[in-house]
């Protein structure tokens, strides 16, 4: 029988060293995401939310556990190996946006799909139907320097969701953004990852949009309850 459970985090433990001493960020945590499933991520400043999203991305290594993506135990693979994982199957969205500021924003949103082998026209297809489900399309042929704080981000999300990834892991998406843009493009991005059903951790202090998520998980000392 088929696991519905498309990331499993065991037994997590990550340390610092800082100022000579041994910083214990993470203390055996424990956490699964199912798939379809949208998560949110809740924790103090300095609570280790962001590690946990690098660690369950591959991005950060771990002292003792397990990272499982799709049943496959992830964290001991070679750096290519996971670098494929990641590029095949995971995407992130980070509080600043990081488009490349060159290029439009339909050519942001086209470049990873090349970079993983789709064809251009096939990606160009995919770039505008998914830029049009984010309400930027009509701003497609814009670089980032001529779009706003909240339309970047929307380009940064179809970006991430661009190649129908298995997981999506956002830290803070709109947290550089005020409360009314951020709402409204957090509502998008949940919209979007259960339309596409992706499964997603997003990290965010927002308890409002919380509360619109299928559950809540919290990181407090190291743990998630």
């Amino acid at each position: 029988m088929m696991s519905d459970i498309i990331l499993d985090l065991k037994n997590i433990h990550r340390h610092f060293i800082q100022g000579g001493k041994d910083l214990h960020i993470l203390k055996g945590a424990n956490f699964t995401l199912h798939k379809g499933e949208v998560v949110t991520l809740v924790g103090t400043s300095g609570s280790g939310k962001t590690t946990l999203l690098q660690i369950a991305g591959l991005l950060d290594g771990i002292r003792e556990g397990e990272v499982i993506i799709d049943g496959r135990e992830c964290s001991h693979l070679s750096d290519n190996k996971r670098t494929r994982i990641r590029r095949e199957d995971v995407s992130f969205i980070y509080q600043f946006h990081h488009l490349l500021p060159e290029f439009t924003a339909l050519e942001n949103v086209i470049l990873p799909q090349m970079i993983a082998g789709v064809g251009k026209t096939t990606a160009r297809k995919r770039a505008m139907e998914i830029l049009d489900k984010m309400g930027i399309a009509a701003r497609a042929d814009h670089r980032p320097s001529e779009l706003s704080g909240g339309e970047q981000q929307r380009v940064a999300i179809a970006r991430a969701l661009v190649g129908k990834p298995k997981i999506l892991l956002a830290d803070e998406p709109t947290g550089n953004l005020d409360e009314e843009t951020g709402n409204g493009i957090m509502n998008e991005l949940l919209r979007l990852s259960r339309e596409e059903g992706i499964s997603a951790l997003i990290a965010t202090h927002n308890k409002e949009l919380a509360r619109k998520m299928d559950r809540c998980v919290t990181l407090h000392n190291g743990l998630l309850s």
